[in-house]
């Protein structure tokens, strides 16, 4: 049986409305797509907690997090994974990409023109309808 996980991704939005988006090093699992940033739920935690923690770690800014956007069940091929996407904002600092290859804001309009991690497409698709 596959091992389950669970991970959660931020929806954070700037001024603009746009949307910061992640784009996944070289030298992580499925490199070089893009992906909402977040991360693992350790044991004991709420995934808005986690949320929090992720951010600071993999950012180095503060977020506020608020709705739930998606809740996402994507099997591949070594993993299952249930990704919980939430609407966050900056309370604090500005995002530094520190594991990620790079950080950009797009408008919700041109977020199809990123290739993403399948488990983010559902919420990318959600967000843009």
């Amino acid at each position: 049986m596959k091992k389950q996980i669970k991970v959660v991704g931020a929806v954070i939005r700037n001024n603009e409305n746009q949307i910061l988006c992640a784009l996944r090093s070289p030298e992580m699992s499925l490199p070089n797509l893009w992906e909402f940033p977040g991360g693992k739920i350790e044991k004991g935690e709420k995934p808005e907690e986690t949320l929090v923690r992720e951010i600071k770690e993999e950012l180095g800014c503060e977020i506020v997090v608020s709705d739930l956007v998606e809740d996402v069940v994507h099997e591949y091929d070594a993993i299952i994974v249930n990704l919980l996407t939430f609407e966050a904002e900056i309370s604090l600092g500005t995002p530094v990409a520190s594991e990620h290859a790079k950080l950009e804001w797009k408008d919700v309009s041109d977020l199809e023109e990123l290739e993403w991690a399948p488990a983010d497409i559902p919420t990318v698709e959600k967000l843009m309808n």
